[in-house]
């Protein structure tokens, strides 16, 4: 998809007459069916205006022209791609960034500079690491161009900045990435121009530009091979006993399904609990079908786990960790993968529409039809349990039915083993038990478990709790029910103390969305893996799929045991979940499995402050 595609002709009059941007504007609200923000098309109107001019003084005039080019499979979008043949007669083609900064400054975060954007500082890519990461992107993902048949250079054009070599934008640290995706600025529009000359300069471009439009994507086989290789080289992730069992056994039907001659759907269905090892097996599956040349992709419905995956792997595999709305529009061919891993399938929604999506938009399928529509191979990866949202609907017989709907095989394979909370299947069990999630044997929880799990009786108690962990040199994370308020952070980069308990404060971790850190603070994604996390206390929404040693809970006021009743009740007012609090009728339940998500975090313990009695005493009281 994008905003704008055609001639270079066109594109310098219509840009060079204050006209391309009016155009930006009404094909992006016919795509997603709200208005761009005002800076946007102020950006769109001065960037694309020096980028005509550039092309005009270059004399660029048989080229073809995209711009806002939607990256396959991917909500990223590239400013501006120019399309023709190089110096060899070869066709090529050209990616250019475009930026309106006129000054950067030193960031903290590696690969980043830190810059003016939409009204305050934040933290952004350096242009050419982001230029450069498109054009590996579309070297690994798009047909036309992983196959060779079309050249792709990348670079970016800073046109409001004049050069200076003491600018934080050219620091030696960035030395690397600069002389593989040149950028230019404002007063070296020469060099911009003798770029694009040696790789586009001999036209006929729109031939080209056809070809780009019509590829079909999907991962090349040296991504394939690339990521087989990082995800294996992860020696942290061992499969035992049970999970190299279920492995063997998905890893062979996988296998025998994606290359058979006759087509045959083939759904996947593997339950477990927290620590089971859903999320080791899948990425071992990822690991060896990308090795052996399988054409496959590894979703999931949380940004926090699938960024710190891509994080992992590095930004190439990365590409091939996305979200379960891969197929929103409907527009994947049948069958386009061999193979979709899904992990944490328990948060599929009912629809991949969002309430930007205009209905021509969106494929108008179940968002579970939608992933089995897009593979020959689905495996599901799932828990019951860990629905924390009303718009989650992910369960095991919504699976099953999308099976039968497409006639497609289906085998279950369950892990039991425990390889979370010390391997006490007894605590998973006594949680679930005493949150009123199931009914379990294990009524009383064992004082002399080789689990460490205690009350404390002070938030002050439980912070120490989780620092001597972290001192020790355990990994160890202080969470707590979405209680609070979560403010933007301060001019400044610091966190609001949100989290307030009498005297005791920290702040919640970053927001997804926040601009400019102070040096220390990371990102909302890295809070669970970043050292920073620990001073921060997270939420459900960035601990889930995360493991600690050790994690300390906050227990809100948000559920309550009722002693008059004998039952859990979930108060809506206590609550600053603004999505949580549509869960209405399911409130408690999804308040319920918030709280067994936190109890489940921790691999060797796990400690508790209530802030309510009531609530203290009946956890007291199911404890020999």
């Amino acid at each position: 998809m994008q905003l704008y595609s055609g001639n270079s002709k066109d594109f310098i009059s219509e840009a060079t007459r204050n006209g391309i941007a009016g155009k930006l504007e009404s094909a992006f609200f016919d795509a997603f069916h709200y208005r761009p923000a005002r800076q946007e098309v102020q950006s769109w109107q001065n960037s694309l205006f020096r980028m005509a001019y550039v092309m005009e003084q270059g004399e660029f005039l048989d080229h073809g022209v995209v711009l806002e080019y939607q990256l396959p499979l991917s909500s990223k979008r590239l400013d501006c791609m120019v399309t023709g043949h190089d110096r060899e007669g070869d066709p090529s083609s050209v990616i250019v960034e475009l930026k309106q900064w006129s000054d950067v400054e030193p960031s903290c975060a590696d690969g980043c500079v830190t810059s003016f954007v939409a009204g305050r500082k934040k933290d952004v890519l350096h242009p050419s690491l982001q230029v450069g990461q498109y054009e590996q992107y579309l070297r690994d993902m798009h047909g036309v161009f992983s196959k060779g048949e079309v050249g792709l250079g990348s670079c970016a054009f800073l046109h409001n900045m004049s050069y200076d070599a003491t600018s934080e934008i050219y620091a030696d640290r960035h030395a690397d990435i600069l002389s593989r995706y040149p950028l230019f600025s404002g007063d070296q529009q020469d060099g911009l121009i003798e770029y694009m000359d040696r790789r586009i300069g001999r036209g006929n471009g729109q031939d080209v530009l056809d070809r780009v439009l019509r590829s079909r994507f999907a991962p090349s086989k040296k991504l394939l091979e690339h990521t087989g290789r990082m995800v294996q080289g992860q020696s942290a992730y061992v499969l035992l006993d049970e999970q190299q069992v279920v492995f063997a056994r998905v890893l062979a039907e996988v296998r025998s399904a994606a290359r058979a001659s006759r087509l045959k759907k083939t759904v996947v269905l593997v339950h477990g609990g927290p620590g089971t090892g859903k999320s080791v097996i899948a990425l071992h599956l990822l690991g060896q079908l990308s090795a052996e040349g399988v054409k496959a992709m590894h979703l999931t419905g949380s940004k926090a786990f699938t960024e710190n995956m891509r994080k992992l792997v590095g930004s190439r595999a990365g590409a091939q960790f996305g979200y379960f709305n891969i197929n929103k529009r409907g527009d994947l061919p049948p069958n386009q993968f061999d193979v979709l891993v899904l992990d944490e399938a328990h948060r599929i929604r009912e629809s991949s529409k969002d309430r930007f999506t205009r209905p021509e938009h969106w494929s108008g399928l179940p968002q579970i039809d939608e992933l089995v529509h897009a593979a020959r191979v689905c495996v599901f990866f799932i828990d019951d349990l860990q629905v924390v949202r009303p718009g989650e609907v992910g369960s095991s017989d919504l699976i099953r039915q999308a099976a039968a709907r497409a006639g497609a095989n289906l085998l279950e394979y369950e892990l039991e083993a425990q390889f979370r909370c010390s391997g006490s299947d007894g605590f998973v069990n006594w949680v679930d038990n005493t949150l009123g999630i199931r009914r379990t044997a294990n009524v009383l929880w064992k004082r002399d478990d080789p689990y460490d799990f205690r009350i404390v009786d002070s938030v002050q108690e439980l912070d120490g709790l989780v620092r001597a962990k972290a001192a020790e040199g355990a990994s160890s994370r202080l969470v707590a029910g979405f209680c609070w308020p979560w403010s933007e952070p301060l001019p400044n980069g610091q966190l609001v103390p949100d989290v307030r308990v009498g005297e005791w404060s920290r702040p919640w971790n970053a927001k997804p969305d926040a601009g400019r850190l102070a040096a220390g603070i990371p990102k909302s994604n890295f809070w669970a893996s970043d050292p920073g996390g620990l001073e921060q206390v997270g939420c459900v929404y960035t601990a889930q799929g995360f493991e600690f040693d050790y994690v300390g809970i906050i227990f809100g006021r948000d559920l309550r045991y009722d002693w008059n009743t004998n039952s859990w009740v979930g108060y809506k007012e206590e609550l600053h979940d603004s999505v949580l609090k549509k869960g209405k009728d399911r409130l408690t339940e999804l308040i319920s499995n918030t709280y067994r998500v936190l109890f489940t975090r921790g691999m060797k313990g796990c400690y508790v402050f209530f802030m309510d009695e009531g609530t203290r005493r009946f956890f007291r009281s199911r404890m020999e």
